[in-house]
C-alpha cells in the first residue's frame, strides 16, 4: 500500500530532526517514508517498539529512541492504519516464537479483553487464530496477544458470543463472528477435548490401574505441559508420582534427577508432560523443576534446576534459575520464609515456559549473540515477550551433560557461585562467570 502523508521525526530529547511531506510505502517487513526532497526513512517493523494514535496522528516509538509521527493521511487514515497493523502483527507473530500448526485462521471478530478486576484492557476488531497450543488474537489496532490453552479455565457460549476465561481471572469475549461462529465453537471444543484426552491418555499409560477419578483430578494439575508439584500429585495418588519418576529413568535422566533431588526440598519438586513443538510428529517429552535451598543460606542453592527431554539423541543440559534476588537470599534465615517464594516461582516458571513454547535457546544466549543475524528472531522475541525477559533475568547458567562426574562437579560449582555474589546480572559459565 502506498499513500501521501506528512511526517515528523524527533530524537530522544524531543528535538525535531526532520519533517515534511512524503510518500509512505508499506512493504512486507518494512515501512518506507520517501520525502519529496531528502533521504528515504527505511524502518523495519521490528524497530517499532510501540504504536499510539490520536487526533488522526500515528506515533511510532523506535528502537533508536526516536519518535516518528505520521499525519495528514486524510480519508486513507483508517485503511493505512489497518494495513500497517496487519503487516507489523505478522512480523510479531514470528517473533513470539509461534511455529506450530494453525488449526483455524481468517476468523473476523469483535473482542473485549478484561483483566482480573474486570477492567477493560483492549477492545476492537480482530482476526482470531486457533493454534495447536494457544489462541492468538490479532487486533486491527494494537498488538497481538496469545492465550495458552493450559491457562484457559473455561469457555462459555452466550447468545452467539464466546467468553474465554483464564486461571488468572482474565476474560476475552468474542462476538460478531457471523457464519464463523459455529465452526469456531466446534474447533475450540474439538481442540480442548483433544488436549484433555491426550493428557488423560498419558496419565492412564503411567498408571493403568487408576480409577477415572484419580486420572481426572491429576490431569487438572498437569494439563497441557504444566509441571505439577509432588505434594499435589501425591495428595491424589502416591503411585502416580512414582510412575512419573520412573518415566525419567526411561528417557535417561534419572541419575541426574536423583542427584538434584538429593540436594532439594523434595516436596517442592515438580514434573510435567509436554507434547513436542511439532505436536504428534515430535511426540511427548517430560520436564522437571527442582528447587534447591536450605536454612543455611551460605550453602549452595537459591536455585531451581530445570531439564526437559524426550529420551532421543542430541545434546542435553540442565538449566538453573534464581529463586530470589541474590541480595535478598542471605536474609532468609529459616525455611518458613522460602516455600511461599518457591511456590510463586514455580507458578511463574510454568507460565513463562508455556508462553515461549518451551524453547530454551533464547533463554541462555548472551546479549552479544543476539546481535548475530541468525539469532535476530530471538532478539526481537526478547523485546516482545515479558516472559522471555523474566527467564533471561533469572537465568544463572546451564550445565551440559558430557560425563556424570563432570556434570555433578559443574552443578555444584554453579550452585556455590550463585550464593557467592550479590550481583543478579552475572551468569555462571564453566570456568568463568559473566
Amino acid at each position: 500500500m502506498e499513500c501521501s502523508l506528512s511526517y515528523s521525526l524527533m530524537d530522544e530529547n524531543g528535538q525535531e530532526l526532520e519533517k515534511g511531506e512524503a510518500q509512505a510505502l508499506l512493504e512486507k517487513e518494512h515501512l518506507n517514508i520517501k520525502p519529496n526532497f531528502g533521504e528515504v526513512l527505511f524502518i523495519s517493523y521490528r524497530d517499532i517498539l510501540e504504536i499510539s494514535e490520536g487526533d488522526y496522528r500515528i506515533h511510532l516509538a523506535l528502537t533508536s529512541k526516536e519518535k516518528l509521527t505520521l499525519f495528514d493521511l486524510g480519508y486513507r487514515y483508517e485503511d493505512f492504519l489497518r494495513a500497517f497493523n496487519k503487516l507489523r502483527n505478522e512480523i510479531i507473530l514470528k517473533d513470539m516464537l509461534i511455529s506450530e500448526r494453525v488449526r483455524k485462521s481468517g476468523v473476523g471478530a469483535s473482542f473485549v479483553y478484561s483483566d482480573e478486576n474486570d477492567e477493560e484492557l483492549q477492545r476492537g476488531e480482530c482476526e482470531l487464530r486457533i493454534y495447536e497450543t494457544a489462541i492468538v488474537v490479532i487486533p486491527e489496532r494494537g498488538e497481538i496477544f496469545r492465550v495458552p490453552y493450559g491457562y484457559i479455565s473455561k469457555i462459555r457460549e452466550d447468545d452467539y458470543t464466546l467468553v474465554v476465561s483464564t486461571e488468572f481471572g482474565e476474560k476475552i469475549t468474542f462476538s460478531m463472528m457471523g457464519r464463523q461462529f459455529d465452526p469456531v465453537k466446534q474447533a475450540f471444543s474439538e481442540l480442548m477435548n483433544e488436549l484433555s484426552r491426550k493428557t488423560h491418555s498419558s496419565l492412564k499409560t503411567l498408571l493403568p490401574g487408576a480409577n477415572p477419578s484419580v486420572i481426572r483430578r491429576a490431569a487438572r494439575f498437569i494439563k497441557e505441559g504444566r509441571a505439577a508439584r509432588r505434594a499435589d500429585i501425591e495428595s491424589i495418588s502416591p503411585d502416580l508420582w512414582a510412575e512419573l519418576e520412573k518415566k525419567l529413568s526411561a528417557i535417561g535422566v534419572k541419575k541426574e534427577y536423583d542427584f538434584l533431588k538429593s540436594l532439594s526440598q523434595q516436596k517442592k519438586i515438580c514434573i510435567g508432560l509436554k507434547r513436542g513443538l511439532m505436536g504428534d510428529l515430535t511426540g511427548e517429552y517430560i520436564w522437571f523443576l527442582i528447587p534447591i535451598y536450605s536454612a543455611d543460606t551460605r550453602e549452595p542453592g537459591n536455585a531451581v534446576a530445570m531439564e526437559a527431554s524426550t529420551g532421543g539423541g542430541g545434546g542435553k543440559a540442565t538449566y538453573f534459575f534464581r529463586i530470589v534476588s541474590r541480595k535478598d537470599y542471605p536474609h532468609f534465615k529459616d525455611l518458613g520464609d522460602l516455600p511461599e517464594e518457591v511456590d510463586l516461582f514455580v507458578k511463574r516458571m510454568n507460565h513463562c515456559m508455556l508462553e515461549i513454547n518451551f524453547r530454551r535457546e533464547p533463554i541462555y544466549l548472551p546479549d552479544e549473540r543476539l546481535e548475530e543475524p541468525r539469532y535476530a528472531k530471538y532478539k526481537f522475541a526478547v523485546q516482545r515477550l515479558s516472559s522471555l525477559r523474566t527467564l533471561r533475568q533469572l537465568f544463572i547458567g546451564r550445565v551440559s551433560h558430557v560425563s556424570p562426574e563432570q556434570w555433578e562437579n559443574d552443578v555444584m560449582d554453579l550452585l556455590r557461585f550463585n550464593v557467592s555474589t550479590q550481583d543478579d546480572a552475572v551468569r555462571w559459565r564453566k570456568g568463568k562467570t559473566g
